[in-house]
């Protein structure tokens, strides 16, 4: 069914905590110190709305079966992000039927995601793997630059939602925050005349994060994991969390 816009002004923004440095800390180290499940539990009552994971096939941080025990656990949104060009990956989703599945283009050995899809040479893949998750009752969101062109061809690939890579953003803020945001709000604004619901994610931090939900309209989720479980080391989880769920409540 379309997204209705008009409804998109009585939501607040989401926020999402992606627990990958919490599994690189544990595997640093083997055993199970931190336990990432008790981890994803106690994020949830810290106040998260949400729990993301990106496993990557070498499991460096998240590992397969980390995510197979998280699903029993989880009582808010599940977000899995992951390349589906990874047979195994597309597998794992359809088995543990999370609540987003967040398609990302990065490959086997990519230190962390640094680019979107191009969703106009690649729009006839993304048309079928994102049915297949759809079939399978799983919201479907594209990790997408803020170029104008992109979004417009991610209308025709039948996501439900795109998420705006926000480094450049993260990148600029403090040079410019009005020209680092602009691109964003541009892509923002044509993603929701296609009825495409918008998420963001990547470096966004309690320095720019306020900035960033305040000028994008309807901004539905941020995914935020390295800056937020950078900060808990000073401030605690919880406090960090409820410092993050602030910046968004306005």
């Amino acid at each position: 069914m379309p997204l209705n816009l008009d409804d998109f002004q009585t939501m607040s923004t989401r926020l999402s905590v992606n627990i990958n440095k919490i599994a690189t800390l544990r595997n640093s180290r083997g055993g199970n110190n931190p336990d990432v499940v008790q981890a994803a539990i106690n994020c949830e009552a810290f106040g998260a709305e949400g729990i993301t994971v990106h496993p990557r096939p070498d499991e460096r941080h998240i590992r397969y079966d980390d995510v197979r025990e998280l699903k029993k656990v989880i009582r808010t949104e599940f977000n899995i992000e992951g390349n589906p060009k990874e047979d195994k990956f597309v597998q794992l989703v359809l088995d543990t039927l999370p609540t987003q599945v967040t398609l990302v283009p990065d490959s086997p050995n990519q230190l962390t995601s640094n680019h979107g899809w191009n969703t106009i040479k690649e729009q006839s893949y993304l048309q079928v793997i994102i049915s297949e998750f759809k079939k399978a009752g799983i919201r479907v969101s594209i990790f997408v630059d803020p170029v104008e062109k992109m979004i417009e061809a991610a209308a025709d690939t039948g996501t439900e939602r795109i998420e705006l890579y926000t480094e450049d953003f993260a990148k600029h803020f403090h040079q410019d925050k009005h020209q680092a945001i602009a691109p964003y709000l541009a892509s923002a604004i044509m993603a929701q005349s296609f009825q495409l619901g918008v998420n963001a994610g990547h470096d966004l931090d309690l320095q720019n994060l306020r900035f960033f939900a305040e000028s994008i309209p309807n901004l539905l989720e941020v995914s935020i994991g390295h800056a937020l479980i950078s900060d808990a080391l000073y401030y605690g989880l919880e406090n960090t969390i409820q410092m993050y769920r602030r910046k968004l409540s306005f």
